[in-house]
């Protein structure tokens, strides 16, 4: 399949007609052929009305039906073969071992809502039996979940497949009954027209409605604000900045019907190194590894330390160094990313009382990131708020605390979190203990010996965590709840038998486990 400058709006390829766009190759930072054309007003509307008008027809497709439906997106996006991982790597600098992951990765996010689909505990299916004798009585009452209605999804900049045009939101959306509309993100356009052509084949192989697949490429302000704005999205799925997320917030709550923004935006992840830890010869090794993988353009990157003084943090310190010096510099995913990046290590490294203790390997190529380490102490920490900001990329810093005390202070002070990773052995217990209820306070996944960089697709997962790192901390974006986004709850009251839907049926043709008069009741 071709790269043609296409956007998709239910069965078509359209071409925008206001003005055009090219993608970038950062490793070279030059543009990349064909040009895309930008959807205007009418290719909006277009999408929209599809998406509203394609709603109630999907939302009563049959559980299997739907689950095929996702299954067959991930085949005909393996069907792609290599010009899809060749067009990633051109407009993304990553590897290709990385993005062939990535496909992977997104495949299976796809598979494993099509497990949930046909599982049906999404609908969170509960019967209530009438009582008429009781005084007074009570009605028959049942309740479902059903989707929330079209939604809007950008794509991210850093995963162009796994939360882009058929990522974790575009599953999940699918998999709750609601129709799609994706904005491609505009560092990998060839690589959103390649998979949202396949999502479209996928559409129509199925025999789904037109409207419930769309792509549109333009601009954040003229397309993305205004998709939200539209009447009939229903919902927003978002990964990206802070700035983007807030802006979409605003205009999503401006609306004459208000929204959900499903926004997954800002995280330092911060990683505590109790005393025990620190005699573990490969921490230093196993942070640097984290702290540089993908250009540190991971939103779990590992961008703070937290450390108490002592003779053994100091070799901890020394080791990183070395082995953060051995790294080479890496390509980032665009020129403004790279830029970004840059003033956000300038600015650190400006402030009163930090130290570059570490600096990686330069280069000469274009839009590369050098990695470093810094290092503050915690007081000048808790009263500058200066540190506090997220830096997109290989750089970290470390904040050195006299004792338990302050440690725990700086864990209060810091913002909503979507990951804390805490290094520490048995000797470490009662601090640890301490630390615990503050983090489940403070982020939506805490781990133990490890890092945050590498989030399994399973049903126990939680990619979210309190304002900023999302806009609402109780949902996550990646992993088998995220299906929850989508849905909402409805109750049907002494609603004749012949109306009710298959879930709620007295027979339970769907199999599926169900909330009877207050007890669990398996599948038949």
């Amino acid at each position: 399949m071709q790269v043609a400058g296409e956007m998709i709006i239910g069965r078509s390829a359209v071409v925008g007609k206001e003005g055009t766009m090219k993608a970038i190759d950062p490793s070279r930072n030059v543009e990349i052929e064909p040009a895309f054309g930008l959807a205007g007003a009418a290719d909006l509307q277009r999408a929209a009305e599809l998406a509203d008008a394609a709603f109630d027809v999907y939302r009563a497709t049959g559980l299997e039906a739907r689950a095929k439906f996702l299954e067959t997106i991930a085949d005909r996006i393996m069907d792609l073969g290599p010009a899809l991982i060749e067009r990633a790597m051109q407009e993304t600098g990553l590897p290709q071992a990385r993005l062939e992951g990535e496909r992977g990765r997104t495949c299976n996010q796809l598979k494993l809502f099509a497990k949930v689909v046909r599982d049906g505990r999404w609908q969170s299916a509960t019967l209530d039996s009438a009582l008429p004798e009781r005084t007074p009585p009570r009605s028959d009452l049942r309740l479902r979940k059903i989707g929330l209605g079209p939604v809007a999804v950008f794509g991210a900049s850093n995963f162009p497949l796994a939360f882009s045009v058929a990522g974790g939101d575009t599953a999940s959306a699918l998999a709750a009954g609601c129709p799609v509309i994706v904005k491609a993100h505009s560092a990998h356009l060839g690589t959103s027209e390649l998979v949202g052509k396949a999502v479209a084949k996928a559409a129509q192989e199925c025999d789904m409605p037109e409207g419930v697949f769309s792509m549109l490429i333009g601009s954040g302000q003229t397309i993305g604000q205004n998709l939200v704005s539209h009447p009939a999205i229903k919902a927003v799925g978002f990964t990206g900045s802070r700035a983007g997320g807030i802006a979409l917030m605003k205009t999503a709550a401006a609306r004459k019907e208000p929204i959900p923004v499903y926004a997954e935006m800002s995280s330092i992840n911060p990683v505590f190194l109790l005393p025990g830890s620190l005699d573990n010869a490969k921490l230093p090794q196993s942070f640097a590894d984290s702290l540089t993988l993908g250009a540190g353009q991971f939103c779990t990157n590992p961008g703070l330390l937290i450390a108490l003084k002592s003779d053994k943090l100091q070799a901890f310190v020394d080791a990183a160094a070395g082995t953060i010096g051995g790294k080479g510099a890496s390509t980032m995913l665009t020129p403004g990313i790279h830029k970004a990046y840059v003033n956000g290590v300038g600015s650190l490294a400006g402030v009163e009382g930090v130290t570059q203790v570490a600096a990686g390997q330069t280069t000469d190529a274009p839009c590369a990131a050098q990695a470093f380490l810094y290092q503050v102490d915690a007081q000048r920490f808790l009263t500058d708020a200066a540190l506090e900001g997220e830096i997109f990329g290989p750089t970290s810093l470390l904040v050195v605390c006299d004792d338990v005390a302050q440690m725990l202070a700086v864990a209060e002070h810091l913002e909503g979190q979507l990951t804390a990773a805490v290094h520490a052995t048995e000797a470490d217990r009662e601090t640890a203990a301490r630390l615990l209820p503050v983090l489940e306070r403070k982020v939506g996944r805490i781990l133990f010996n490890g890092f945050g960089t590498g989030v399994e697709v399973s049903h126990a997962m939680v990619h979210g965590g309190p304002f900023p790192s999302t806009s609402d901390s109780r949902s996550t974006s990646v992993g088998a709840s995220a299906i929850d986004r989508f849905v909402r709850p409805v109750c049907y009251q002494d609603v004749p038998a012949y109306l009710l839907p298959e879930s709620l049926s007295d027979a339970n043709p769907q199999n599926i486990p169900r909330v009877v008069n207050g007890d669990l009741a398996w599948k038949a």
